[in-house]
């Protein structure tokens, strides 16, 4: 019984490989056309978005997303969410309707096709580079100037011990939304390190939970505020964790 477990688990991770590949080979020149120009990412982000809803239908993903807000068009925000799984990146696409990059570590863009669009679309970040830090700084500024939005995990990578519920956040995303006095909206994804973790035997198809909760203002708000938004933004994430857990 154990042995069918483990050969399950490692058909259903090439499976979930080979669903991240398929629409990217058959898109790619669409792909690479929308990526050519600034104006042209909204068109990008909309094929971004079936790719991820073709990825969750495929791995045998149905979402529940509770909304206690909605997005509204053409606005920018700072989306932030725990971070537990690769499956989160498809679930926030699936969440939010409003185009945005995400800033995500440099190693994922050795992934074999996926790693050639990733580096083009999304903003990398070196965490043992302070350069790299700025660096991602600058490129998210500019892309808030161009009407987009940015998803940053603020846990700056997932916690090698699986028990930790939510790991402390990163100054990042709460810095450059006091910056550019857009939004912070606090996304609570429940189940996705069961469902598909970064344990390679691990995962099965299943429910996802998400929780969007109501967007925290930063208008009027300095630098001096950044660690009362941060904390007060993980504690929204927390409880929620924790309830889900009781549920």
């Amino acid at each position: 019984m154990k042995a069918l477990k483990y050969i399950f688990w490692t058909v259903y991770r090439i499976w979930f490989y080979i669903l991240m590949a398929i629409p990217i080979i058959i898109l790619s020149p669409f792909l690479i056309l929308t990526l050519s120009w600034d104006k042209t990412y909204p068109l990008f982000f909309i094929m971004a978005r079936g790719w991820a809803r073709f990825i969750l239908f495929g791995m045998g993903f149905w979402t529940t997303i509770k909304r206690e807000q909605d997005f509204e068009p053409g606005k920018s925000y700072m989306l932030v969410a725990n971070h537990t799984s690769m499956s989160d990146v498809m679930l926030m696409l699936a969440i939010c309707p409003n185009p945005f990059v995400f800033v995500g570590k440099k190693e994922l863009a050795k992934i074999p096709i996926f790693g050639f669009f990733y580096k083009r679309s999304c903003i990398l970040v070196d965490r043992n580079s302070s350069k790299s830090r700025f660096e991602v700084f600058q490129r998210a500024q500019a892309r808030l100037s161009q009407g987009l939005s940015i998803c940053i995990f603020p846990e700056g990578g997932v916690p090698d011990d699986e028990t930790v519920l939510l790991d402390e956040f990163k100054d990042g995303a709460f810095r450059l939304a006091i910056d550019h006095h857009i939004p912070i909206v606090p996304m609570t994804f429940a189940d996705n390190k069961k469902r598909f973790s970064f344990s390679f035997f691990s995962g099965s198809p299943g429910r996802m939970r998400a929780k969007v909760h109501p967007f925290i203002a930063t208008e009027g708000l300095t630098q001096e505020d950044k660690k009362e938004l941060k904390d007060k933004t993980r504690e929204v994430i927390y409880e929620q964790l924790v309830k889900f857990g009781r549920e």
